[in-house]
């Protein structure tokens, strides 16, 4: 087993004007539901400056942990939510090349 963990990026377009409610909302779910999850390492947000898009940046343990928490109850019970501010696009993968200075 590799110590490279899984990368999940979601891609959301924000609905005009709800970028503030989404960070919100996504950074409640992620204190409460999301860093409870075995496998989580790390999240990122990151706004774009014109409002229209959010990106979630998380690394996992395994793809495992991923599907675990994509079916537990209490982050299906966001989705509606997000739905309501953004549509979702995921990317799911390992890293390919990273550099630092």
């Amino acid at each position: 087993m590799s110590d490279e963990p899984v990368i999940l990026i979601n891609l959301l377009k924000v609905k005009p004007g709800k970028q503030d409610a989404l960070i919100a909302l996504l950074t409640e779910n992620t204190d409460t539901v999301i860093r409870t999850l075995a496998g989580w390492k790390t999240t990122r947000l990151i706004a774009s400056k014109d409002g229209a898009g959010v990106v979630i940046y998380s690394e996992w343990e395994t793809s495992a942990a991923v599907e675990a928490m994509r079916s537990d109850p209490r982050m299906k019970a966001y989705l509606p939510e997000i739905m309501e501010l953004a549509s979702l696009d995921s990317i799911l993968g390992s890293a390919a090349l990273s550099r630092s200075r």
